[in-house]
């Protein structure tokens, strides 16, 4: 059965956490309107590569153009299943617009399955949806979930969290778990 995802993205989005996940769930036969504030379908935004390759944090490299395929302007929950949020640098920047946290809000307050990845628990954080539960981040965003009442999953990077219906992860290398536990959430 086909299902209707929303995608919140900006620009320095991780590839990987964009692109994955936004070609994954088509393969799968649901519909995923990837959508940013201030843009419209047509537009891009520019990805970032983060990689982990010895650093005490990820690495920064350019990524490529993702191509938006709606308009942020008419996201509306009713018209969507599930909310995706994927990492990088954008989550930064889409908390601090309060039509993006209103919509996250809105729907953890239908119950719809929420995946936030890596950073995109900061959207989680900023809209008040934490308190008394738990979820995974990169571990750079630990404070924020912490701060905001809720219990940071300190778990392994290529592994995911599920409490009811939020999925997070640390990072892209636990695509195939969140996906995965995304999906069956998605279908239940």
């Amino acid at each position: 059965m086909e299902k209707n995802i929303l995608m919140l993205v900006g620009d320095y989005v991780e590839d990987y956490e964009a692109m994955v996940p936004f070609q994954a769930l088509q393969m799968l036969g649901h519909r995923i309107d990837a959508v940013c504030p201030g843009k419209g379908k047509g537009d891009y935004v520019q990805t970032a590569i983060h990689d982990f390759d010895g650093a005490q944090t990820y690495s920064e490299k350019p990524g490529h153009r993702f191509i938006l395929n709606a308009d942020f302007a008419e996201a509306r929950v009713e018209n969507y299943d599930a909310l995706v949020i994927p990492g990088g640098r954008a989550p930064e920047y889409l908390r601090l617009n309060p039509d993006v946290i209103k919509l996250v809000q809105d729907f953890n307050q239908q119950s719809k399955p929420i995946a936030a990845v890596c950073h995109g628990p900061q959207l989680l954080a900023a809209a008040g949806i934490l308190n008394n539960r738990t979820c995974s981040a990169y571990p750079a965003c630990a404070p924020e979930i912490r701060l905001s009442g809720g219990d940071y999953a300190d778990i392994g990077i290529d592994q995911a969290c599920v409490d009811g219906n939020l999925i997070t992860a640390p990072a892209w290398p636990a695509h195939p778990q969140w996906l995965a536990k995304f999906v069956e959430v998605l279908m239940k």
